[in-house]
């Protein structure tokens, strides 16, 4: 397909998500069924359109002054793509396949592409009614805060130390130009072009071995600041498919032990894979019968319980730019209410001087310092770290990250504008009694 064909089928796939309220991997999978002839470079491409349209979605509609597919997607090239009116006009050209010629009006908007004086909403690219969210997360920051969880992510790779270090791994993925994550001692970074195509991760040796796992830098951060260390007891009490529940054996060097399980079990189900390719040996997984039931034999015995809470999501809208369009102000209240059932559901199995560390790939305060100070006033045996011990993890980048992230008394903030990471809150919260 020519890249005129490409962007035409991106905005009608753009319009069928639109059109039909769905997710965008689904939408994309429909219109690779019922185009069969297009190759998967056309499919990664047009997937690339489409996900860049949803991440620039406000401001690309601002800029052509209309919400149609056509505009978002002819904005899109303009804000996030960087292309200029020309390269965008020999696109949109009205030949076969390809979109109609662009009017007059769309190659002024074009030229002019001015967001200045827009609501922080329209240039942050977040909803209009997160807003209040945002101001109370961000204040002023709040419009660069979302055009910073609006912008591509990295391909971001964590090195498995139970098998490899850093530098071998980097030497393996010469091709790829892996460089060092900023923060984590384990972290690879690939940077990808505004157009480019995920390099196939799963492919590589260095993956199918075991040497690798794709975790973005914040999630590995969070892992790191649950200080755990090897012989502890650990609970992974929302452990999902395992990808801190790897970082905390590799953290542990197969010492101690890790009960990883979660409410749904369902999302266990790639674990044991994971677990078997990573070498990791002192990972029990405990699949629930009825919520409680799998680890009620763990009560006062745990020295740590990691809670990757269900969240908003907010933190990764850089990797999941369609969520943000589909989430609904009903899920902050619900997700609100499952962690705090989950924080609770930790207190009794830790010893005193145990310890939780809470996580959420969330931005929004009520997710985060708040949900942290109502865990505080039901349990005033627990007393939080401060976020500069909890740093210290870093060792000699511990100075340089603290004035990056947000820094708080309940823990610490990471977001893409300020630690280059996805959006991460960490708090480790210790038992006095």
């Amino acid at each position: 397909m020519m890249p005129a064909a490409r962007l035409a089928a991106a905005i009608e796939v753009f319009a069928s998500i639109e059109r039909e309220r769905q997710p965008a991997a689904d939408a994309l999978k429909a219109w690779g069924r019922a185009h069969r002839f297009a190759g998967s470079s056309d499919r990664a491409a047009i997937a690339g359109l489409v996900y860049d349209a949803l991440r620039r979605r406000a401001s690309s509609a601002y800029v052509m002054g209309a919400e149609t597919p056509r505009a978002i997607l002819l904005g899109m090239l303009k804000r996030e793509r960087g292309l200029d009116v020309d390269a965008i006009a020999k696109l949109a050209n009205g030949t076969r396949y390809a979109p109609e010629t662009l009017s007059d009006s769309e190659r002024q908007r074009l030229d002019a592409a001015d967001i200045t004086g827009a609501p922080a909403h329209i240039a942050g690219d977040y909803p209009e009614w997160l807003e209040k969210h945002f101001t109370r997360a961000f204040g002023e920051d709040r419009a660069e805060e979302g055009a910073a969880l609006a912008s591509r992510a990295p391909v971001d790779l964590r090195v498995n130390t139970l098998k490899a270090d850093p530098d071998k791994v980097a030497e393996l993925l010469g091709d790829l130009q892996p460089e060092p994550c900023p923060w984590s001692p384990w972290g690879l970074r690939i940077r990808l072009a505004a157009d480019a195509k995920s390099p196939p991760i799963h492919a590589e040796p260095a993956f199918l071995k075991g040497m690798i796992e794709l975790q973005d830098e914040g999630s590995q951060l969070a892992a790191l600041f649950s200080a755990a260390k090897a012989g502890e007891q650990v609970v992974d009490l929302c452990a999902g498919a395992g990808g801190k529940t790897l970082v905390l054996a590799a953290m542990m060097q197969n010492k101690g032990q890790i009960f990883a399980t979660d409410e749904d079990k369902r999302r266990l189900a790639p674990i044991h894979d994971r677990l078997k390719r990573s070498g990791a040996r002192n990972v029990q997984v405990r699949t629930p019968q009825s919520i409680g039931d799998e680890i009620v034999d763990l009560v006062g015995r745990i020295d740590l319980v990691l809670i990757d809470a269900p969240c908003t999501g907010t933190g990764a809208w850089r990797r999941n730019p369609d969520s943000k369009w589909r989430m609904r102000p009903g899920a902050v209240e619900q997700r609100l209410k499952e962690q705090a059932e989950i924080l609770d559901r930790a207190v009794p199995l830790l010893k005193i001087r145990g310890r939780i560390a809470y996580v959420t790939c969330s931005v929004l305060d009520e997710e985060n310092r708040v949900q942290v100070r109502g865990f505080l006033a039901r349990h005033p045996q627990f007393l939080p770290e401060p976020p500069v011990t909890i740093a210290a993890a870093l060792g000699q980048r511990a100075r340089a990250f603290t004035k990056a992230a947000r820094l708080w008394g309940e823990g610490i903030l990471m977001t893409p504008r300020t630690t280059d990471t996805d959006g991460f809150f960490v708090s480790l919260l210790r038992r006095l009694s």
